[in-house]
């Protein structure tokens, strides 16, 4: 068992994500997710949890947090009218049943496979951001169906495997259509809700029973680290989409791009050192 001092201390580095997280929420529509994965995956291994269903407390815990976190950011947009609700509404199906099969896959997959995912992603999507150009269109309206409905449960596949609310993946794919990066930061945090309640329910079953799990864990969530975090992130989330609507779309962008290339160089790093 830990001692005193060093629960405290992992303690306050949850609060310091919590308000990362929440600020990222509002900013970029992402759930806050990209930040507490790692964090967590630290976090967890330094109190002893087997490396083989870290990663994946990790997504799910992280996954359980995004759900009050997305909902109130999402309120937020929402609020301004930023939000593309047919696109939400079109993917009321497509992108749960995408968060389910990687909930199903994760439960399967070792915690290395996990974290090349996350990386391997988050860097791809890192370059788009970053040196995003307004010449680099997939064209001018978003596809229909049945096309629109395959984009949302790959959505909800990567989301779920990668532990976020989204907005990594809907970003993009709503700029290269023309759609502004405000306009896709707001309803990336629609698809966070879309994402994180059927990803809560796909962790806790998949790694029901698994052994090595910390105290007050149902499945791969740890509510200890989920009440801990919820309510800091409930406060910073309207913050940050007040900062989201303040900034250019080149700033965001590029901040959103910096963010992705720290966290992936984060994983690579612990996989292959």
């Amino acid at each position: 068992m830990p001692e005193l001092t060093e629960i405290l201390f992992f303690a306050a580095v949850l609060a310091v994500s919590g308000v990362l997280s929440g600020l990222l929420a509002g900013m970029f529509g992402i759930g806050g997710g990209a930040i507490l994965v790692p964090i967590f995956f630290h976090v967890f291994g330094l109190l002893g949890v087997p490396e083989e269903v870290r990663m994946q407390l990790s997504l799910g815990t992280s996954l359980a947090i995004i759900v009050p976190t997305s909902i109130r950011s999402f309120m937020a947009h929402r609020a301004r009218g930023a939000v593309d609700m047919e696109l939400l509404k079109g993917w009321v199906i497509a992108v749960p049943l995408g968060t389910l099969i990687a909930a199903f896959v994760a439960a399967r997959a070792s915690s290395v496979t996990l974290r090349l995912i996350f990386a391997v992603i988050a860097l791809i999507l890192a370059g788009r951001m970053i040196f995003n150009r307004a010449s680099w269109r997939l064209g001018d309206e978003l596809p229909k169906n049945p096309a629109r409905f395959l984009v949302g449960t790959s959505f909800g596949i990567l989301s779920g495997l990668m532990g976020v609310g989204g907005g990594v993946v809907n970003n993009t794919f709503m700029t290269l259509y023309g759609r502004s990066i405000h306009q896709a930061v707001a309803t990336s945090s629609g698809m966070g809700v879309l994402i994180s309640l059927p990803g809560l329910v796909g962790y806790v079953i998949g790694g029901w029973g698994a052994p090595g799990l910390p105290p007050l864990s149902t499945g791969y969530v740890n509510w200890i680290a989920v009440v801990l975090i919820i309510p800091i992130t409930l406060i910073m989330a309207p913050y940050g989409a007040r900062a989201a609507h303040a900034m250019s779309r080149q700033a965001l962008e590029r901040a959103f791009g910096v963010f992705l290339v720290c966290v992936s160089i984060q994983f690579f790093v612990g996989v292959f050192s």
